[in-house]
C-alpha cells in the first residue's frame, strides 16, 4: 500500500460538524429509490442491492415512527383524566 500523507484539515470546526438527520430525510431516500427504480435508473444486477437498502431505511422508519394505537391511547388517556376530575 502506498504511502499516504496525512490529509490534516485546516479548520477544526469542519470536522466537528454533525449532520441532523430525522426520519423525514430517511422517507425522501425510500422515495428517491422508488422513484429511481420506476425510471429504470438501476440495471438488474443492482436491484438486490439497492432493494435491500431501501428495505432497512423502510424499516427503519417504521420501527420509529408512533403508531397510530400509540398516539390513540396517549389521547384517550388524556381524555379520561379530564373526565374524572371535572365529574
Amino acid at each position: 500500500m502506498p504511502n499516504r500523507p496525512n490529509k490534516k484539515s485546516k479548520n477544526m470546526s469542519e470536522e466537528a460538524k454533525t449532520v441532523d438527520l430525522d426520519l423525514g430525510d430517511f422517507s425522501a431516500i425510500v422515495r428517491i429509490i422508488d422513484v429511481a427504480s420506476e425510471r429504470g435508473a438501476f440495471k438488474g444486477a443492482e436491484l438486490s442491492s439497492v432493494g435491500a437498502v431501501r428495505d432497512k431505511f423502510a424499516e427503519f422508519i417504521d420501527h420509529h415512527t408512533p403508531k397510530k394505537e400509540e398516539e390513540d391511547e396517549a389521547t384517550t388517556d388524556g381524555a379520561e383524566a379530564t373526565e374524572e376530575t371535572s365529574e
